[in-house]
């Protein structure tokens, strides 16, 4: 590796030249050749690298993961490069922003860059689940609401879009908000203000956009679920990150962002091996990101004190299948309404294993919203079926 280096908020220096006062928000590598590889935190922003000139693809992994401050995008990948580089661009303005992908890419990671590289990171940034929260607190959630506004409502609260003022509001999962209430989103979004539950007069707010979907929000346009208009306002300019197993260069990187992570301070591993690493590249991935820190965790737990990660140490996520079906788990049904059950139960069991337990893809496929197969995912686990595993 070459000299010292400082681009940013990074300084690389070589370990014999001692240590370089800098600043709490800078990160600081300080890089050494060795035998024995090893990745070491130092502190919140001081990461000793140590690498072997016979595998500098594995220290240029290293390197990536150890210079990207905590919470901001780890990439090696040139397509995600590229987005980064295009994120970076869009974040200077105040346009909406819809950040599309398959569940666990990193969306949130990028909506947070997007903040956090805009002249709004001064500001708040708020994440708000729209699957997560009850539909029928979600306006008040997002508007906020007076003292006494409906049953139970014993203090005012702000809602999030007022949480959110001068700096930005993330809609996680936009794709899962209630139709009647993306009208008033988009009036929201029109005028620059909201209206509280129970008030008359609306709040003025200054608020930067990010909607993040794993769905084909076309698709559900066409189908009624997402309103034309509301679509068009959020998609301004979209970003989209691909699935992992669709950008190879990152995986190694995120690797060792997760070793560094993940491990603790006095003991563990230190390293990945090129024999793991290989091993980490050959798999498809389906979920994405998500797993790869699974995987990751376990690794670091089965190495123990071993100084590196071998291969011998990953254990990847089973695909979920359906290894039961209705009809063998619910007898002697009697009634209408359970006959009716244990066929809706066969159904969605059957489109589940079809599309490898994917929740989004059997959603489409039935023709339901992915809120309302949790619904019937929910109901049909209180009956016993065997539905774990079924992922996003």
């Amino acid at each position: 590796m070459a000299n010292p280096a400082k681009t940013g908020g990074l300084h690389w220096i070589d370990a014999d030249e001692g240590d370089v006062p800098h600043r709490r928000d800078d990160r600081v590598v300080i890089a050494a050749q060795a035998d024995t590889p090893a990745l070491t935190r130092m502190g919140p922003a001081k990461v000793h690298l140590t690498y072997n000139l016979d595998d500098l693809a594995s220290a240029s992994a290293a390197l990536l993961a150890s210079s990207a401050a905590a919470g901001m995008p780890i990439a090696g990948d040139n397509e995600t490069l590229a987005l980064l580089a295009l994120a970076e661009q869009v974040a200077a303005s105040t346009i909406p922003v819809l950040v599309e992908g398959p569940t666990g890419t990193g969306k949130e990671v990028l909506a947070r860059y997007l903040h956090n590289t805009s002249p709004r990171c001064s500001g708040p940034f708020i994440a708000v689940n729209c699957a997560a929260m009850p539909e029928a607190m979600l306006e008040a959630l997002l508007f906020g609401h007076r003292k006494g506004a409906f049953t139970g409502a014993s203090e005012a609260h702000e809602g999030f879009f007022r949480a959110a003022d001068g700096g930005t509001l993330l809609l996680d999962e936009i794709g899962e908000m209630p139709i009647a209430l993306q009208s008033k989103l988009l009036r929201a979004l029109q005028e620059g203000e909201v209206v509280p539950l129970g008030a008359t007069k609306p709040v003025p707010v200054d608020v930067r956009i990010i909607a993040c979907t794993n769905r084909e929000l076309p698709h559900e346009v066409e189908q009624g679920r997402f309103r034309e208009d509301l679509y068009y306002r959020l998609n301004v300019f979209p970003l989209t990150l691909r699935a992992l197993r669709e950008r190879p260069g990152d995986i190694a990187p995120l690797a060792f962002g997760m070793l560094l992570r993940h491990s603790e301070a006095d003991r563990g591993p230190r390293w990945i091996a090129s024999d793991a690493l290989a091993q980490l590249k050959r798999h498809p991935w389906p979920g994405n990101v998500r797993e790869l820190e699974n995987v990751m965790r376990r690794a670091i737990l089965l190495a123990g004190d071993a100084p590196s990660i071998e291969a011998e140490h990953i254990r990847f996520d089973r695909p979920a299948r359906m290894v039961e079906h209705a009809e063998t788990l619910i007898a002697d049904d009697k009634s209408l309404s359970d006959i009716a059950f244990r066929s809706e139960a066969n159904a969605i069991l059957r489109t589940l294993d079809e599309c490898g337990g994917k929740r989004g893809a059997t959603a489409r496929k039935l023709g339901i919203s992915e809120r309302t197969l949790r619904y019937r995912l929910a109901d049909m686990r209180d009956a016993g079926l065997a539905v774990a595993g079924a992922a996003s």
